[in-house]
């Protein structure tokens, strides 16, 4: 028996395929199963089973169409209402792949019915436990992904899904997630890339805190969470469309300056102090690296022409490829050269980039406006003192509130300032990025002597 695991970095979730004697079991693919597919073959192993934890909302589920590929029996969680054909999950259940069993466990807290999967051999010891958004290494998944009037039953809810898979697995069971490596289906911060029953029961708060404890810090630590959330639990419910990863049509520099013209979503996907050097009026930093698909499906105007620029096609088809994890999938198309052979002859736009000492520099000269793009959460730990603090999530509704004129922009590392600088250019301000660690230890906000604590209420 052999559980790999397939990591999705850009939205800090897994998927696993088990296989044993030629015969394979999927839990929680993502919409891009041509991954599932090639690790399958290279195990040698026919995918049997395909199954879901619960309804995701993060992502595009790849699950449905994995299965009808291949064959596979649909596995989806017996409370959930779906638009296809699926076997149900129910609490107690057993599934069966050739040597492979899987014990169901009704676990909500998550959403309503989430199932973990309790993975044993043909001789009923117990392997594994596939717990998707119920048990993460050292915390729990969100339960606010539902409306305010399900967070608190839920919470509960949680709690009590953790202890049952606690009480009634081995110490030793390893335990296989799928939130929790960056997701912000987490309800908290997880650590760790491994774990097992035994240490989570000494590690995580549901299993070390009294239930009103967990409760009560649970509800309090929730922050925001993508804006794109909102469809993927209804494309899931319905099935989602077969996904297409070819290279969209190419738009030439002339139609591309129209577009801008017209105010359209232009990304560009190279290294965000490359765009500050350099850039096609309108267009919009989306560096291509781990928090890309975060961030363009936070802001991105769900269902708007989006068009993409890049260095390369094999940039462009990354791209694409995470897209298609969150459904965006009709692209209006992309361009790949330079700016200024994607220009039409037209002249290009650039800003400043700078550090923390070099804010620090900026501000002992004279007054300047600084912009905070975190979120309220990192917020809450203080800022640079003076600065204005817009989460680069709400910055497209809160233009107004940002000055006219020079703005020094900051966030965590510089990602998300990125994001925010080109918005302010494109708005007609005159950004200056601030690229570094807020908390380096060497150029960081309070290493420079700008970090100011939170003024408390």
């Amino acid at each position: 028996m052999q559980i790999d695991v397939i990591e999705t970095s850009s939205l800090g979730d897994r998927s696993y395929l088990v296989t044993a004697q030629g015969t394979a079991v999927v839990i929680d693919p993502q919409r891009d199963i041509d991954r599932v597919e090639r690790l399958a073959a290279d195990r040698g192993a026919q995918i049997a089973l395909v199954l879901e934890t619960h309804l995701h909302n993060d992502y595009v589920t790849g699950g449905l169409e994995l299965a009808r590929t291949t064959g596979a029996e649909y596995v989806v969680p017996a409370g959930d209402t779906v638009s296809y054909e699926r076997v149900p999950a129910a609490d107690g259940d057993v599934l069966t792949a050739g040597p492979l069993r899987l014990r169901v466990l009704h676990t909500p807290g998550h959403t309503h019915h989430h199932v973990s999967y309790v993975l044993a051999d043909s001789g009923g010891a117990v392997q594994a436990v596939f717990t998707g958004g119920s048990l993460l290494y050292g915390a729990t998944g969100r339960t606010d992904l539902l409306g305010d009037a399900h967070t608190s039953a839920l919470t509960h809810a949680q709690y009590h899904s953790v202890r049952r898979l606690a009480a009634e697995l081995p110490a030793g069971t390893p335990v296989f997630p799928t939130h929790g490596f960056g997701s912000f289906c987490s309800a908290t911060p997880t650590s760790g890339t491994s774990s097992t029953i035994g240490e989570q029961a000494r590690v995580n708060p549901a299993l070390t805190q009294d239930e009103q404890t967990f409760v009560d810090e649970l509800i309090a630590g929730l922050g925001a969470y993508p804006a794109y959330y909102a469809h993927m639990g209804p494309t899931n419910a319905a099935g989602p469309a077969p996904v297409d990863l070819s290279v969209p049509r190419t738009i030439e520099p002339a139609e591309l300056a129209r577009r801008l013209a017209a105010g359209e979503w232009v990304v560009d996907l190279r290294n965000r102090t490359a765009f500050a050097a350099g850039h096609l009026p309108g267009a919009l930093s989306f560096e291509l690296s781990t928090n890309f698909l975060t961030y363009l499906g936070w802001l991105y105007d769900w269902g708007a022409p989006l068009t993409l620029l890049g260095e390369s096609v094999e940039q462009i088809t990354e791209a694409r490829r995470e897209l298609v994890r969150i459904g965006i999938d009709r692209l209006a198309g992309a361009a790949t050269g330079t700016p200024a052979e994607l220009s039409a002859g037209g002249a290009l736009e650039s800003y400043p980039v700078s550090d923390f000492p070099g804010l620090a520099a900026a501000l002992a000269a004279g007054p300047v406006t600084v912009l905070d793009a975190r979120r309220d959460d990192e917020r809450a730990s203080g800022g640079v003192r003076g600065s204005l603090h817009v989460p680069v999530h709400e910055l497209l509704s809160r233009l107004a509130e940002v000055p006219d004129g020079e703005v020094w922009v900051y966030c965590g590392s510089g990602y998300r300032a990125s994001i925010a600088a080109s918005l302010l250019a494109r708005a007609g301000r005159r950004p200056v990025l601030v690229d570094g660690g807020y908390a380096d230890p060497e150029t960081g906000a309070a290493a420079v002597g700008l970090h100011a604590e939170p003024v408390s209420t």
